[in-house]
Formats: structure tokens, sequence, C-alpha cells
């Protein structure tokens, strides 16, 4: 079977997407599978094409066995809307052009949404190359970007909504990240197969990487080997309404034993870093983005994650891709995520503790319980590995999509 992956996101960037994608494409290697991906000049998150790639129109090369053609696309520090879309749009068309000429046929061409416009060279190419379509959702949109603040042109979201049903009609198989996104698309199109294939845990380069010693980030910061120690790791964003960490901490003034740590990059940083200073926090520590031996270092010296979201009903349906690999190395969650997430990884597999979306003072109580009952920590830890262990083992879950997309072939 001849797959083309076709995603704006791909190694040697890093995050979620790009970690989860790689993989897949990997398993889906390992299965027999023939996989090319066609992506875009490595440039996320700074939002700048990686020195070995600047300057060129098209590279072809070979990443771990998998053949890897990538396109150049328009880049920009700014925020804007316009700067947003000459970004996507620069890439649909040279995706386009380089999947038109350098491609072969394929039985399956896999698309990432978002963003939703390179849905667009997903349909023009899988007619092209004979292809059937899977269109993978991992966040809705436009619904997330008009539910967030970022899109309220009337014109625009409705052109929008019209491109992502287009896409879903001309997809043979729909599938998504997240039991939310999965029921929401069968209520809208009940006549399409929609396969959840959610985020998970690849359990083998774990084990690989299980000689990964501590990191002494502890006497780096100045954190005592007893102190609890509470982390958040990716994008300094503003979906993930981490303010509610520096407040929480300045609420935990009489408690010297309790810090957290904001690794990372994002809009949101120099914004986190001035409401410090307003609020004359000494005990949150910002640690710029490291290499994934290193985080799995700072991992193992830390207590427990932190994973907010900000307070918003489209949140109800995410899982913050984050809580696997930390449950996976026994580190629980304290949970500021309502919905689909608090149900799995609270109720069902018992692996942290919740609290409300935004507020500060629930965080901090959730935070001293976990400083004065150390045991919990280890118990939970230890319920939350066993938890996506049995239920989130990236290689199940690749397998079930490799028997999908070979009932497509």
């Amino acid at each position: 079977m001849r797959i083309i992956f076709l995603t704006q996101y791909f190694p040697p960037e890093t995050g979620a997407p790009q970690n989860r994608l790689f993989a897949t494409a990997k398993a889906l290697q390992a299965n027999g599978a023939e996989v090319t991906v066609l992506t875009a000049m490595p440039n996320y998150p700074d939002m700048r094409i990686h020195a070995t790639y600047r300057g060129k129109l098209h590279v072809r090369e070979v990443m771990d066995g998998l053949l890897v053609h990538r396109a150049w696309l328009f880049v920009s520090i700014g925020k804007g809307i316009v700067a947003r879309l000459c970004n996507y749009f620069s890439f649909v068309f040279t995706s386009l052009v380089v999947g038109l000429f350098k491609l072969k046929k394929a039985d399956v061409l896999l698309v990432e949404s978002p963003p939703l416009f390179l849905g667009i060279t997903a349909m023009l190419l899988a007619r092209l190359k004979g292809a059937k379509l899977v269109f993978n959702v991992s966040d809705l949109w436009p619904e997330s970007a008009v539910q967030l603040g970022l899109v309220s042109n009337k014109a625009m979201i409705g052109a929008s909504t019209w491109l992502e049903e287009r896409c879903y009609r001309s997809a043979a198989l729909i599938t998504g990240q997240t039991q939310g996104i999965v029921k929401n698309i069968r209520g809208r199109f009940p006549q399409k197969e929609v396969l959840w294939v959610p985020n998970g845990v690849d359990f083998a380069a774990l084990a690989a990487a299980a000689e990964v010693p501590a990191s002494d980030i502890r006497t780096r910061l100045g954190i005592g080997p007893n102190d609890l120690l509470l982390a958040y790791a990716g994008i300094l964003g503003h979906a993930q309404g981490l303010r509610v960490v520096v407040q929480a901490a300045a609420l935990l003034r009489e408690r010297p034993d309790i810090h957290f740590i904001l690794m990372g990059d994002g809009p949101e940083k120099a914004g986190l870093q001035e409401l410090k200073r307003t609020l004359g926090v000494d005990r949150v520590h910002f640690v710029d983005r490291m290499p994934r031996r290193e985080l799995l270092g700072m991992m193992r010296s830390i207590d427990a994650v932190v994973v907010p979201l900000l307070r918003n009903d489209l949140f109800l349906g995410a899982i913050p891709s984050k809580i696997f690999e930390a449950l996976a190395l026994c580190k629980p969650v304290l949970l500021g995520v309502d919905g689909e997430a608090r149900e799995l990884f609270i109720e069902q597999g018992r692996a942290g503790l919740f609290f409300e979306p935004e507020d500060a003072d629930a965080l901090a109580r959730a935070a001293v319980r976990y400083a004065d009952d150390r045991a919990l920590i280890h118990e939970q830890g230890a319920s939350g590995e066993h938890y996506v262990k049995e239920h989130f083992d990236r290689e199940r879950i690749s397998d079930n999509l490799w028997n999908a997309l070979q009932r497509l072939a």
C-alpha cells in the first residue's frame, strides 16, 4: 500500500502533532506500507525556517527511512490574520505543485487538519494521484477559531465552514484525535465513517530512553530535593490559560516548598513573565525549550505536571497530548481541563487531581494536597502509568488505523 502523508508540521520541528505524525508514519511503514511525507520547510514554533532549509523551494530527504518532500512556505513572526493566511495559503500552493510533480500514484492520502486550508491541496492531490482521502482532524476548525475569538469575520467563517464540510464529504475516512471531535463529526455527517485515533504513548521509545538520568534542574534553580516541583512543558500560548499557574503561586507565598516550572516558548511568555513581576512571585521558574533527551531528564526530576486550558466549552472535548507521556513516566497530573480529559484521566484513570479551569485557588489547594501527601503522588502516578499503558499504547492505536486503511485500499 502506498500512503502519502500531507501535513504542514513535521520533525525536526518539535511538538505533539509532529511527534504523533512521525510515529504514525513509522508504524504504518513497519506494517509494510510505502510512506511518503509531503510537508513544509521546518519553521515552527519560531516562525523562522531552519538554516539548513533556508532559501530552498523544494528539498527531498530521507528521515529514519521515510521519504520526505519539503516545500517552501511564507513565514513571519507577525501574529495578525494576514500573516497567518499567507503562511497557510503559501503552503497550500507549494505543496500542490511539489505533490503534483514529485509524488507517485498512491492508494491513500492522509492529511492533517488544522490548518483546514490544506484540505484544498488534499482533495486535489488525492484525485490526481488516484488515492482515497483520509482527513485527520486534531482540532475542529473553524469552530475552534471562532470560540477562541481568533476569527470574527462572518464571510471568512462561512467560507471556512463550507470548506470544512466539503473536506468531510470528500473523505473516504475521517479520523479524530478525541472522542469529542468524533462525536461532533458523526452527529453532522452520520453517513461518514469516523474513527477515533487518539494520541498515545510510544512505550518502546520510552524504554529505550530509560537510561536518561534525572537532570540537575533542581540544583540550577535552587529548588530543594524535598520541595514539591510541578511543571508545565509546551507552548506558552493563549489557549493554555497559564496565568492560573502564576496566580496560584502568588497564593502560595507562605509555602516555600512548592515550586512551578513553565518550560517552553510562545506568544504569552512575555506576558506571563510580566505577571510574575507584577505579583512578586519567586517560585515560578521559566525554562527555555530543550531537546527531548534533556526534557526526559527534567521529567524524571519533577513530582507532577500541570495541564491547564482556558474555561471554554470548546475544550470540553480536548485532550492535551502532554498528558500521555507524563503519565507513562509515572508523573500524575494536576488537570485544569474539564470534560473528556477529566472523565478519562481523573475519574477513570485516577491519575491526578482536577481543578476548575482558570481557578487559581483550586490549583493552589491541589498543589498543597500533593505537597502534604507524597504517597498520593506515587499512588496516582502508578495508576496513570497503568491506565495509559492499557488504553493509549501507540502501537495498538496505529494497528487500528492500519486495519482501517487496509479496508479502504
